[in-house]
This record gives structure tokens, C-alpha cells and sequence, in this order.
């Protein structure tokens, strides 16, 4: 399958339904009292993270979603089917920004099991049994049901492993991946051999160690060059960190070090993580030398070092030793997010009391618009095909003040007026 580690994708949850307008019709009551419900709720999108995927190649082509639309209100206070939620299922190690909010972090879902609510349904229009009261028996208007919330996601995919493989391409780190754990990662003598990442799973008594073999890095990677900025992200969660330096290179102290400040260079506390620096491919003549150079350095550092050979396995069972020591000592690395358990509130709007003026906007064509968030959710939710609906609409105009503020804006009789997808004509009171 296809490695895949950023994908971007639209989410709509599903419309609530409208409530009803109805009135009880019975033999021997003819006048039966309001018995319209209230539309169901719309689907939600909720997006989980499971075990067993390991890439968000399903994205590629699979973009768009939407959850289950309500079922709309009806008499005999027969309320409204809720709308299906669609559950979407990524990796673990998924974290979940919002593309139209300077990608900002709404989720890091670590855990399998761990779900968030990606876009509320919309909440079911009240029908007229609703409204009704001791001074208004008989409403005869009902509420439209809101539409679900919508947004535009990026996923993007951290691999959850404890031990991270790191080194420049053609170093060994696939062969020591094989040699330690039971992956089988295709392996040939030239660079970038490694394009995607490797998964091997090390057994040691009764721990199982998830290590990753990960795309090699080249200089300059933390600035995006090569296949930088994809490795990297991918060794961020990593408990330690295995640095692989092939001895058979000129200047092993050099590369290293190269390494070591291109983690520095991305941060994410990269550089100071657990490590062992291993000096691979000692079966090859003449590298001992390069060994012993690579071994002062690690040890002037404060790092532990080892010599292997990841053809012959010569020191694998000690390294396998040493890797599941280090792995059972180093703190696990915690979500991106505050949360233990990621759980996303319901957006709301934030409630503007009911006094805080309309504002009214003059627009290049002549028209106004008014803006209010209550306001404008409240005459959304008005279906203008019931008897009574003009009536609540006048209510509201007159509980805001509408009127007052588009005449102070310069409004006259006549003037297009919008609220939200709504428009009429000002056709103000006159006062004599």
C-alpha cells in the first residue's frame, strides 16, 4: 500500500431536521391543541483512530464527507429521526488541523479508540407545540432545523514508535531494522533505498519495541530539502533514537555531526532525545579506526556507543539488549494536545445578549446587511411558508431595534435588506 502522511479533506455534518406545524385532528375535538415535534438532530463526523493503518493513502482519492441528514418533525408529537454519524477512521499518531485557522492543531489522536467530533449535525427546528403558551394557544409557525457544521481538515500522520532508526541514506538502517526485529524492508546498495517508512516489531521477554525505519535524511533537511521534513515529523514521537553512521564513509565524526544539527535545527527536542549511536557495518576491512574515532566523539557527548554489523550480526544481540534497556527507562512522548482523552466540545456561537445592537453594514450596491449572530441564527430557523412566521419575524425586528439602526444608517423605504441568506424590502412603520 501506498505510504501516505498528509491529506486534506472536507467534513459536513448532517442538517437538522424542520419541525412540525401541526394541530391535533381528532372525531369529537375539533379544536385540538398544537402537536407538532421537533426535527431530530443532524449526524455528526467523528473521526477515530484505530490500530492496524499505517498510512492515510485511503485520502487520496476519498475526500468529501457527510453524515446523515435528520428526519423532519411531524404531528401527534412524533419527533424527528436523528441523522446518521459517519465515523472516519485514521492512524494513530493522526493529528487533525483546522486548514482554515492558520492550520491550527484541533486534535492529536495517540491512542487507538480516541475520537473527536470533527463537525456537529445541526440541531432540529422546534415545531409549534413548542411555542405554545398561555398567551399564544395555537402558534402557527414552526422552526427549520440548522444546517450541520462544515470544515475543511488537514490530517497529518506522526508514526507512533518507540525506537526511530536515523542516519543518511545508504547507512544501514533497513539492514539493522531486519537484523533486530522480524521486518523484512526491501534492501539495495544505493541511496534512498528507504522512501517510505518501515515497520519492525523487536520481542525482548514480554515487551514488544515498535521500531521505524525512516526515509534517510540528507543536509539541509529541517528547511524541507530531500525527504527532510517527512522524516522528521515521523521521528518526532520516537521514545529514543537509534543514529546510524556508516563506517565505511570518510569522516564519520563529520556526519554525525551533520545529523545531530539538522535535528537540533528542527527542534521538537529532537537532539536531546534518548539516543545510541551505532557504527555500522564494521565487517567491511579498514574501519576500525573510523570506529574508534566515532566512539571518542559519542563518548566526549555523554552518548552510549555501538559497533555492529548488521550483514554479519556481529554485536545485534547486544544492541537488541541495550535498545529494549533504553526503550523501558524513556518516558513514553505525550499527545500534541492538552488533553489526555480527546474529546472536541461543540462549537457554539457566542451568545450576544439580547440588547447589544444590530450592526448595520452599507453595501457598494445600495443594500444593507444586518449583522448579528443571534439574530441571524434566530430568523435562519424561520420557515416564511407558515401562517404565523412574518409575525415572528416582525417580533424580532422590533426586539432589536431593527428598524431604528437601518433608518440611522441611511435606510429608506424601499432598500434591499439582507440577514443571512434572508432578504425583504424596508418598509418602516410610520408614526403619526
Amino acid at each position: 500500500m501506498k505510504f501516505v502522511d498528509i491529506a486534506e479533506i472536507f467534513v459536513k455534518a448532517g442538517r437538522g431536521g424542520n419541525g412540525a406545524l401541526s394541530f391535533r385532528r381528532e372525531k369529537f375535538v375539533p379544536k385540538g391543541g398544537p402537536d407538532g415535534a421537533d426535527g431530530g438532530k443532524g449526524g455528526d463526523i467523528i473521526i477515530e483512530a484505530v490500530g492496524g493503518i499505517v498510512t492515510l493513502a485511503d485520502f487520496e482519492y476519498d475526500k468529501r464527507f457527510q453524515a446523515g441528514h435528520a428526519g423532519h418533525g411531524s404531528g401527534a408529537m412524533r419527533t424527528g429521526a436523528n441523522g446518521k454519524d459517519l465515523k472516519i477512521f485514521v492512524p494513530c499518531g493522526t493529528l487533525i488541523r483546522d486548514a482554515e485557522n492558520d492550520n491550527k492543531i484541533l486534535a492529536d489522536l495517540v491512542e487507538p479508540g480516541q475520537n473527536f467530533v470533527a463537525a456537529h449535525g445541526g440541531r432540529g427546528g422546534k415545531g409549534n407545540a413548542h411555542f405554545a403558551n398561555s398567551q399564544r394557544r395555537a402558534p402557527k409557525f414552526a422552526e427549520k432545523g440548522d444546517e450541520g457544521e462544515q470544515r475543511n481538515l488537514i490530517l497529518e500522520l506522526k508514526l507512533i514508535a518507540d525506537v526511530g532508526l536515523a542516519g543518511f541514506p545508504n547507512a544501514g538502517k533497513s539492514s539493522i531494522l531486519s537484523a533486530i526485529s522480524g521486518a523484512k524492508p526491501k534492501v539495495a546498495g544505493y541511496p534512498f533505498t528507504t522512501l517510505s517508512p518501515n515497520l519492525g516489531v523487536l520481542s525482548v521477554d514480554d515487551a514488544k519495541v515498535v521500531i521505524a525505519d525512516l526515509p534517510g535524511l540528507i543536509e539541509g533537511a529541517h528547511e524541507g530539502k530531500g525527504l527532510g521534513l517527512q522524516f522528521l515529523r515521523h521521528i518526532e514521537r520516537t521514545r529514543i533514537i537509534l543514529h546510524v553512521i556508516d563506517l565505511s564513509q570518510d569522516n564519520p565524526v563529520e556526519n554525525f555531526n551533520a545529523l545531530i544539527n539538522e535535528f537540533k535545527e528542527y527542534g521538537a527536542d529532537l537532539a536531546s532525545r534518548p539516543c545510541i549511536v551505532i557504527g555500522n557495518k564494521i565487517d567491511i576491512e579498514g574501519t576500525e579506526n573510523n570506529s574508534e574515532i566515532l566512539k571518542n566523539e559519542a563518548e566526549r557527548l555523554g552518548l552510549r556507543y555501538m559497533k555492529v554489523s548488521a550483514l554479519t550480526g556481529e554485536n545485534i544481540p547486544e544492541l537488541i539488549k541495550n535498545v529494549a534497556e533504553l526503550v523501558r527507562i524513556s518516558s513514553v512522548i505525550k499527545s500534541e494536545t492538552d488533553d489526555e482523552i480527546i474529546e472536541l466540545p461543540e462549537r457554539k456561537a457566542p451568545r450576544k445578549k439580547s440588547k447589544e445592537p444590530v450592526e448595520i453594514i452599507r453595501q457598494s450596491d445600495g443594500s444593507f446587511r444586518i449583522e448579528h449572530e443571534n439574530f441571524e441564527k434566530a430568523v435562519s430557523r424561520i420557515n416564511f411558508e407558515h401562517e404565523d412566521a412574518l409575525q415572528k419575524f416582525s417580533r424580532l425586528l422590533k426586539t432589536l431595534h431593527v428598524e431604528e439602526a437601518l433608518e440611522a444608517a441611511g435606510a429608506e423605504e424601499g432598500d434591499k435588506v439582507y440577514i443571512g441568506d434572508v432578504e425583504f424590502d424596508f418598509e418602516p412603520e410610520i408614526v403619526t
